[in-house]
Formats: structure tokens, C-alpha cells, sequence
């Protein structure tokens, strides 16, 4: 069973028919957000879905950003990590996945490269954190990673970082989106921002066995792949 509609539920489509494992994939989407109404109902979903299916595999999906200093006071990291204990209390079996910043084809204008390429190629002013760094993943292989341990029953009832091994200083992030539409961003640099160091040590025994791999231009790769 698959519970959502967004890019990671799409990424999780042939678990549709499966009776013993839930995608839950409902989550709240803007990492910014600071609606409590939105967290609340989040976490009234996830209740009623874990207890309506006690017998099944459930899986979620939080966030590396539990990692960055300036984001673990945030609304949302705080809402993860309480999600994460309620999961790790109340579920027999569960698979927790903690994911970086994923790319894909996807509308929603909060993912981190939408929301620079949108300010950049229409000249929309934003504010760039010069310390912050990001890490960005491919939705197919954070797909691939985590169907895998799923279907392998491996790290059972344990979270897991699933992220790409390379984080990008921001500033790399935008050069790279800037020569890739062909113009400059209009931004204003502070001194804030941290760079979430994210251990991907369990994960990365699986990547030669999954075809799986993170050049140095993987980034580009990515860009040309979703947004040319």
C-alpha cells in the first residue's frame, strides 16, 4: 500500500499491490512550513494508519536535515524526530528512512533545486545562506536504495540515511544552476548556514551491488536529467 501522491509516493508505485508493506509517503512537503495544523494532521494519519495495520511493514520517510544545525530546531525537523519515536515506539516492524534533498520530476516549488531554478531564470530575488550546504539525491536511487532493504528485510527497525555521499556548498549549487539555464541569480549572500554531515557508511557497501553511483558531475547529471 502506498499512502500519497507526491514525487516519493510515485517513486514507490510497485508497492501499490503490496499488502504487507505501507509506503507512507503523505508528508508534509515545505521543510519551511511552520503551520502546526499541518505536523498535526501528519501525525493523526500516521497514528490511525499504524493502528488500523498493525501486522504490516511501516515506512517513513524523514529527513537528513537532522543533521544541520541551523535546521534542528526548526518545526519540521522537531515534527520528524517526534514522528520517528512514535514509529520506533508503536510499530512491530518499520523501516525509517532519513533522505537527503531528493530531485526529481516534481511541481512542488519547495524542493531545493525548483526553488532556484524558478528564482534564477525569471530574476526573482532570494536570499543565499554562503555557509549552508546541501546534499542532493536522485529519486531513483534513493528509490533503489530503500526498496532494496525493504524487500530484504535488511537494518529492520532502524533508521537509515539515505543520501548522496557529497554534499554541495549552496554557492556550487547555484553556479551550477546558473550555467545551466544560462543566467545569473539575483541574490542577496549572508554569512549563515551550516553543512549537515551526514554518515552514509551503512548504505554505501550497497552501491556497486545496486549500480549505483555518484561521479563528480553528478549534480549536472541530475539538471540535464529533469530539467533540460
Amino acid at each position: 500500500m502506498v499512502i500519497g501522491n507526491g514525487l516519493v509516493a510515485k517513486g514507490f508505485i510497485r508497492f501499490t499491490d503490496d499488502t504487507q508493506t505501507i509506503i507512507f509517503a503523505s508528508g508534509v512537503s515545505n521543510s519551511t512550513t511552520d503551520r502546526i495544523e499541518l505536523f498535526q494532521r501528519e501525525m493523526e494519519l500516521i497514528n490511525k494508519t499504524v493502528r488500523d495495520n498493525q501486522d504490516k511493514t511501516f515506512v517513513y520517510f524523514s529527513t537528513c536535515s537532522i543533521y544541520d544545525m541551523t535546521l534542528q530546531k526548526s518545526p519540521y525537523v522537531i515534527h520528524k524526530l517526534a514522528v520517528e519515536e512514535f514509529i520506533a515506539r508503536e510499530c512491530k516492524s518499520y523501516h525509517v528512512f532519513r533522505i537527503s534533498n531528493i530531485a526529481g520530476f516534481t511541481n512542488n516549488p519547495h524542493t531545493i533545486l525548483n526553488y532556484f531554478i524558478q528564482h534564477i531564470q525569471f530574476g526573482k530575488q532570494f536570499s543565499v545562506w554562503k555557509n549552508a550546504g546541501r546534499n542532493i539525491i536522485d529519486i531513483e536511487d534513493a528509490v533503489s536504495l530503500c526498496t532494496y532493504f525493504i524487500q530484504k528485510k535488511l537494518h529492520h527497525n532502524k533508521i537509515i540515511n539515505i543520501a548522496n555521499p557529497a554534499t554541495y556548498p549552496v554557492m556550487q549549487i547555484i553556479a551550477a544552476i546558473e550555467k545551466f539555464v544560462g543566467c545569473m541569480g539575483n541574490y542577496k549572500i549572508t554569512e549563515k548556514g551550516s553543512s549537515p554531515g551526514i554518515d552514509v557508511s551503512l548504505i554505501a557497501p550497497y552501491f556497486s551491488q545496486l549500480q549505483l553511483y555518484f561521479p563528480h558531475d553528478y549534480l549536472n547529471k541530475i539538471l540535464l536529467k529533469y530539467y533540460l
